[in-house]
């Protein structure tokens, strides 16, 4: 496997339909589900980049732009912003898709730090060292 990151995916990491179960009382979507999303896609991302066991370590600059609905779509979008020796920096920006309109809005965005680690949950480096 290169060493190299990879290109941003041309696909979302994660897409689901809001259903009634992730609302609270005044029926908007959980801040907390989306936040788990974010945790998800992060993962996906991390996975995408090189295959490894990820911890999440953080989780900066979250922003909660509008809210949202039952029966919107939202599309997580990832992009590794930074690779380190055995951290990933990536940037999630979530998309919600009304139901029954073609309109998507930037509902939620946030930076995400996973560190890639062993059985023994100690980090290791994400690419192979090279042996010359």
């Amino acid at each position: 496997m290169s060493g190299k990151q990879k290109e941003p995916s041309k696909e979302p990491a994660i897409r689901m339909v809001m259903l009634p179960k992730y609302t609270n009382p005044d029926g908007d979507i959980f801040g907390g589900v989306i936040l788990s999303m974010i945790d998800e896609a992060a993962a996906v991302e991390a996975q995408r980049q090189m295959h490894h066991r990820y911890v999440t370590v953080s989780m900066d600059s979250i922003q909660f732009h509008r809210p949202v609905g039952v029966g919107d779509i939202v599309s997580l979008w990832c992009q590794t912003i930074k690779i380190g020796t055995s951290s990933l920096v990536i940037h999630i920006d979530v998309l919600s898709n009304p139901r029954r309109t073609s309109e998507e809005y930037k509902v939620t965005e946030a930076t995400v730090t996973m560190v890639a680690i062993d059985e023994n949950r100690k980090s290791i480096p994400i690419f192979p060292k090279k042996v010359v």
